[in-house]
């Protein structure tokens, strides 16, 4: 029988963890969101118990208390930087209860004391922060920790007459703010006791994605963490598990919480950059596929368990293809993984799945379209096993990942291949995809080192860069091949990293002239991390902006509003953030040229779109919505779109969208895929939970290339 230690206990054990706070180290206060009916599909994090009003007012009271204590942090740190910003690692506690009591998201009434004792460890911080103290940040305060940990296992294995587990790691939970949103996100960290008791040489770090949890709201989140629990804790090894702002299979803003947190936690602990593994079970095993295929030269090692690899056999769609819309389907392939299997030659995977597990299904796709290439993949089977790992293969798992992990990322592999559909995932090794034919379909890259230089094969490709180190061609210039043309490459400069960028022109290769180099600042082009879809530019930071003008018409005007209050309702509920939303009046310089701006409204009632109207592709008058030849009744209909901003072609404006798929969010993570592309026809009359299957889309496509309008 397990003995369950009661929860004021455990959180008296591990008293070192953490809160949060505003990215600029100020306390963040910020209105609740508009108050929504919920969409009639499901809605997640769901619809909680019901709180009693005295305890409601207990935890609000309290909740209330330390949000005064983290406001007058600042003003009492002003001199202290180093301290200030910390205070993340206290507001992630207020959050975590002020969000659960403003969405009524408490899943059970065990979560009443999880809320107090919440409240009780960000009180305990806010007042070792203001006198100067973080125990938390601190070798010395984390070994205190172990040694009460310790205490803890000693009696507990004295009483059950057994010998207490050594203690291998200590859990510290902490937080960031992040540019997305300005909201502030936890996540946790194993921090392996060697570090503690020696010297600070960089060690390796696993990235651990969790499973899906449908309840999994912030204070169960922190809950989960605190217990210390860990599939894997390798020796001597950081083990960092993100949040991914709730349960996304780290997609879009989620997979920008796995950057952040590692960003966050290699600023403050000493991390091998090249020693990271990617892991993840379940829907963190698909969230491992995912990172491990389009980031595969992050990742000393991939290991995913368990987890979905694409849409389509997933959610069981191969007989309703003719009821989904073409773009959609084409979008499908913006995250999955069996769209691009051969990356994974560009590190070591070890993928695992239970016999007997519904979900083994997804890797013997991944297995057959990997040997289809050529490739054997490692896939360790858990005998007679359901969802879960099997001891023995567990084992195995963890010995291979090991030493993979512990030899490291070679950054200079003598060949490497890269496939991709969109220009967001450019990038294996020396290699950078820098523009393609047409988006959304396969691109390839086989490139390897040869006697005279390097030889490239390469297919929906319009521009490369190839970044090498100059030993890898001793003293001569080297020579490109590349589709069977002769391109002579860059002098070798001893001690300078090498590169060459090359364009293709009218179906012929040449090396780009240093005028061409570098970013394509231009906005006729799409580029990495400027190529669309419209959810793309919600993977960074952004601003919703509100219109304060006459509108059009009255239905546009009305539209635009709720839509805009149900783009805040959801981001909260789905991305688990308060997205910035300021009048057209108040954008400032800085938001152009930080932020992504999501305008709402019409060229007559948004003052920021009326700047930048006539230098869109879709032109909006009162009578008519014109996209290339075709016109649209603009009293029944509205356009939704992203394109490079014209004040600022470094970053996107997106007119009238939120994020594409709320309506999908709460059924399945791999419903959860773009719905829209760069630009639609919306039909004002079809409310956005309605909109599925392509209903109330009239017409929508991507940009060309150029951003130019196209027919399909």
């Amino acid at each position: 029988m397990k003995t369950k230690i009661p929860i004021i206990k455990l959180f008296s054990v591990l008293l070192i963890s953490g809160l949060s706070l505003g990215p600029a180290g100020a306390a963040v206060t910020k209105a609740a969101g508009p108050k929504l009916q919920p969409n009639p599909h499901k809605l997640n994090p769901p619809p909680g118990v019901v709180v009693p009003p005295e305890v409601r007012a207990e935890l609000a009271a309290g909740a209330a208390a330390l949000g005064k204590l983290i406001e007058a942090l600042p003003a009492t740190l002003r001199a202290k930087p180093e301290l200030l910003a910390l205070l993340p690692d206290i507001q992630i506690f207020h959050n975590a209860v002020r969000y659960a009591l403003e969405d009524d998201i408490f899943n059970s009434t065990n979560q009443f004391n999880t809320a107090r004792h919440l409240l009780q460890l960000g009180t305990e911080r806010a007042q070792q922060l203001a006198a100067g103290q973080a125990p938390w940040n601190t070798k010395a305060g984390l070994l205190a920790l172990k040694g009460q940990m310790e205490a803890a296992a000693a009696e507990a294995a004295r009483r059950k007459k057994t010998t207490p587990a050594p203690v291998t790691h200590i859990t510290v939970v902490r937080g960031y703010g992040s540019r997305i949103d300005g909201s502030v996100q936890p996540y946790g960290l194993r921090v392996p006791v060697t570090y503690l008791a020696g010297g600070d040489q960089p060690r390796r770090l696993d990235i651990w994605l969790h499973g899906r949890g449908d309840t999994l709201n912030e204070m169960a989140f922190l809950e989960g963490q605190l217990r210390g629990n860990s599939a894997f804790l390798p020796e001597d090894a950081f083990v960092l598990e993100p949040y991914g702002r709730f349960m996304n299979a780290f997609k879009f803003a989620g997979e920008t919480d796995v950057w952040e947190g590692l960003e966050k936690v290699a600023k403050r602990y000493p991390i091998d950059r090249n020693k990271l593994a990617m892991r993840g079970f379940s829907m963190g095993g698909a969230g491992a596929w995912h990172l491990g295929a389009h980031h595969p030269d992050q990742f000393a090692a991939v290991n995913p368990g368990a987890g979905f690899v694409d849409v389509k056999n997933y959610q069981k769609l191969a007989d309703k293809l003719d009821t989904i819309p073409w773009w959609e389907q084409k979008l499908w392939n913006f995250y999955d993984p069996l769209a691009c299997p051969i990356n994974f030659v560009n590190t070591a995977l070890v993928a695992y799945s239970g016999e007997i597990d519904a979900q083994k299904a997804a890797a013997d796709l991944m297995e057959a379209a990997l040997l289809k290439e050529g490739v054997k993949m490692t896939h360790i089977i858990g005998p007679k096993t359901g969802h879960a790992y099997e001891p023995e293969a567990k084992q195995v798992v963890a010995r291979l990942v090991d030493e993979a992990a512990n030899k490291g990322i070679d950054h200079q592999p003598r060949q490497v291949t890269l496939v991709t559909h969109s220009l967001k995932f450019n990038a294996a090794h020396w290699v950078t995809l820098d523009a393609m034919e047409k988006q959304w379909e396969p691109a390839r890259v086989e490139a390897k080192l040869t006697a005279e230089g390097i030889s490239v094969k390469v297919s929906n490709v319009a521009g490369i860069t190839l970044a090498l180190r100059p030993e890898s061609f001793g003293n001569r210039r080297p020579r490109i091949t590349i589709d069977s043309q002769k391109v002579d490459g860059p002098a070798v400069v001893p001690g300078a990293k090498w590169s060459a960028r090359l364009v293709k022109t009218n179906g012929q290769w040449s090396l780009a002239a240093p005028s061409e180099t570098g970013d394509r600042k231009s906005e006729s082009a799409k580029r990495h991390n400027r190529q669309g879809p419209i959810d793309d530019a919600f993977m960074d930071a952004f601003v919703m902006v509100r219109p304060t003008g006459q509108p059009l018409n009255a239905a546009v005007g009305q539209w635009a509003k709720t839509e805009l209050a149900g783009a805040v309702f959801h981001w909260r509920r789905y991305f688990r953030g308060e997205p910035r939303v300021k009048d057209d009046s108040a954008i400032t310089d800085d938001d152009i040229k930080n932020s992504n701006l999501i305008l709402w409204g019409d060229p007559a009632s948004n003052r920021l779109l009326a700047r930048i109207a006539d230098r869109l592709p879709i032109q909006w008058s009162a009578k008519e919505i014109k996209v290339g030849d075709q016109t649209y009744d603009a009293t029944k209909n509205a356009p939704a779109l992203i394109y490079p901003n014209p004040l600022n072609p470094a970053r996107y404006v997106v007119i009238n969208s939120g994020f594409t798929f709320p309506q999908y969010a709460g059924l399945s993570n791999a419903q959860q895929t773009p719905k829209l592309p760069d630009w639609a026809i919306l039909d004002l009359s079809v409310p956005l939970a309605e909109r599925v299957d392509g209903k109330g889309v009239v017409a929508a496509n991507f940009f060309g290339e150029q951003w130019e309008v196209k027919v399909r």
